[in-house]
């Protein structure tokens, strides 16, 4: 008889845990997280793979797939890095840090960021580009909602430097994510100033046949 509680006890604790399982939500980690904005472009982590895995080698009678291209990322920083521009084989993505566009705290263009707006311009000129993305981002300092509203004056300010440049045929994508979808560590000076940053994007065109700057 002795035995009866232990395995009532066993029992309960089991169903318990089973209870909890279900009713405990679901944590997000930050893995989970995308790591560009929606809308925006990236490239997708490649896959982890097992060089010993039994399931790479080839069965009886079996074929390889088509060739196919891949997606080939060319990324040039200018020294400062204060620009930043990288080529895949479908898009075209400028970063310009905000302390070569903007004041401190300001969403008014320097005078001296027409010259670098313009040079986007015509580079999406040359990719007969009709859909741009101009993304704002600011670093974690300050309010997240400062940061948001920040952000996308920043980007408004950029779209209306760039439909000067640019016919009306363009259409645009305006936004601002404040600190969200850092590029560097927040943790330092350095760090967060790669984050405060406006983004311009937009798909490549047939200018160029497609070839990734860099490429080969």
């Amino acid at each position: 008889m002795a035995s009866r509680p232990r395995k009532t006890a066993v029992a309960t604790a089991t169903v318990l845990a089973a209870v909890l399982a279900v009713l405990a939500p679901e944590v997000a980690h930050a893995d989970d997280a995308p790591s560009t904005p929606p809308g925006g472009t990236t490239t997708s982590r490649p896959p982890e793979v097992d060089s010993n895995s039994p399931g790479l080698k080839l069965a009886d009678g079996a074929t390889l797939a088509p060739a196919k291209v891949l997606d080939i990322k060319s990324v040039v920083e200018d020294l400062g890095g204060e620009e930043r521009r990288e080529d895949t084989n479908t898009d075209v993505k400028f970063a310009l840090q905000a302390e070569v566009l903007f004041p401190k705290d300001s969403a008014k263009l320097n005078p001296e960021a027409a010259a670098r707006i313009e040079a986007i311009a015509e580079e999406a000129k040359a990719q007969k580009a009709t859909n741009i993305r101009v993304f704002g981002f600011t670093d974690n300092l300050g309010t997240y909602e400062h940061g948001r509203k920040l952000s996308k004056s920043r980007a408004e300010a950029v779209h209306d430097a760039l439909a000067g440049f640019l016919g009306p045929e363009v259409t645009y994508a305006v936004r601002g994510y404040s600190e969200d979808y850092p590029i560097a560590d927040n943790g330092s000076e350095e760090g967060r100033k790669k984050n405060r940053r406006v983004e311009v994007s937009f798909p490549r065109g047939a200018a160029d046949g497609g070839t990734v700057a860099g490429g080969s």
